[in-house]
């Protein structure tokens, strides 16, 4: 395993400890669901079944890791829809977004519907979300998830994320984009590494395509996520920079509230803009969760 990420050496802080976080299991963290119920009653019903909670964020009383909570799914809260099961730094994307109420969102690459739901949460079920999502056959599953949850503000549709239609433009945009997915990779689920090298090389071109459209596609005053769940700069900085250099983009600063490290300003033979640097990249070894990768993006006035 140790092979697997030895290229990102120079890039990565502490490598001893994150290759050392690569043998740990991923913490079951569960967001409450707002839209449905109070956090203090979901907290007392599952404490009071023997299932600890410990706050996972101080700033946001939904967020909570469950060290012992094996199998979320098989519990009545999740049948209400009072908790969903969901990365913590998967939840970090939607509160660095922080849509307002009655806002006009676009999520490029809605399913499984994580994000989704929780900015719906985070707007409370005020404006609408299109939820886009390509394959049909996710479209279920998306819809499912909306449905347990209460979403009420939120459409489905079709198309490539990279043509999505251009007649409308959105307050919030969130293209949380096809990756290799390296952050997810933790020693028991080495099947699901990521994908295959062949794969790999086809994501950088389609995430440029779908940050330019995502950027075209924001109101002038509006606001953009780009995130991967990779450690890979060709699929990180280097789509960023690709997009300060093609669009009159500007990156604006990120702050969610847990340690994290700037983006690189260089990778083998490619220099990115010093812009770069109020990039995220978060590591398992700093905050126990998927690896993620963040830019907050806004228009040049």
């Amino acid at each position: 395993m140790e092979e697997i990420f030895k290229c990102y050496r120079e890039i990565i802080p502490e490598f001893g400890r994150f290759q050392e976080s690569l043998h740990k299991p991923l913490p079951n963290h569960i967001r409450v669901n707002r839209l449905k119920a109070e956090t203090d009653s979901v907290v007392k019903s599952m404490e009071g079944k023997g299932i600890h909670l410990e706050k996972a964020f101080e700033k946001h009383d939904t967020l909570y890791l469950a060290p012992t909570l094996k199998s979320p799914g098989n519990q009545i809260e999740y049948f209400l829809g009072h908790i969903h099961p969901q990365a913590l730094t998967s939840c970090l994307a939607s509160i660095v977004l922080s849509p307002g109420n009655d806002s006009y969102v676009l999520e490029m690459c809605a399913a499984p519907g994580g994000k989704t739901s929780h900015l719906a949460q985070l707007m409370n079920n005020t404006g609408l979300i299109v939820a886009n999502e390509l394959y049909p056959s996710r479209h279920i599953p998306l819809g499912h998830v909306i449905e347990r949850l209460g979403v009420l503000n939120t459409v489905i549709t079709g198309y490539q994320a990279q043509e999505f239609p251009l007649k409308q433009r959105f307050d919030y945009i969130l293209a949380d984009v096809p990756c290799s997915g390296e952050g997810k990779f933790r020693k028991i689920k080495e099947s699901s590494i990521y994908n295959e090298t062949r794969e790999k090389q086809k994501l950088p071109d389609l995430q440029k395509k779908i940050i330019l459209r995502g950027f075209d596609l924001l109101k002038e005053e509006g606001k953009m996520l780009y995130s991967t769940c990779t450690y890979n700069p060709e699929e990180n900085e280097s789509v960023v920079s690709f997009l300060l250099q093609n669009r009159d983009a500007v990156l604006l600063p990120l702050d969610a509230g847990f340690d994290s490290e700037a983006g690189i300003l260089e990778w083998r033979d490619e220099k990115y803009d010093t812009e770069l640097q109020k990039t995220a990249r978060f590591y398992p070894h700093r905050i126990n969760s998927v690896g993620f990768f963040m830019a907050r993006i806004g228009k040049r006035r």
